[in-house]
């Protein structure tokens, strides 16, 4: 009885009569729908982090006085309106590249805890077989 079915198989294998595995098209549309929505919003909320983190330590210096804060955003301005401008393209250059490097970093930092909470969710939302 089981050489019949191994023949059977064998027989299949040889004239390609295998059953074509069928491809579950919901699932995988809302795992990709799940990884999408989630990356989207570690990306925005890495963005916004990295954004508003500037913004806190030039508050924590100013002493939580936006009056100085200020003031100092203005010297700023005044500085940057009367730089040469080889020194303005050297200063918008400088503010781009630290801003990637701390949106990179910051990012390198919370991507374990993403992945984690990603397969987490992936495990406990989507159907197994």
């Amino acid at each position: 009885m089981m050489c019949m079915h191994v023949e059977t198989m064998l027989d299949r294998i040889e004239h390609g009569n295998l059953p074509k595995p069928r491809i579950a098209i919901k699932p995988m549309v809302q795992g990709t729908c799940l990884v999408l929505i989630e990356t989207a919003g570690f990306t925005a909320s890495t963005l916004l982090i990295v954004l508003g983190l500037p913004l806190f330590v030039f508050l924590f210096l100013a002493g939580w006085d936006l009056a100085l804060l200020f003031a100092q955003l203005g010297n700023l301005a005044d500085h940057y309106a009367s730089a040469e401008p080889p020194a303005r393209i050297a200063f918008s250059r400088d503010l781009q590249v630290a801003f990637l490097v701390l949106a990179g970093g910051f990012t390198l930092l919370r991507l374990p805890s993403f992945i984690r909470r990603l397969c987490t969710k992936f495990e406990r939302e989507m159907p197994h077989d």
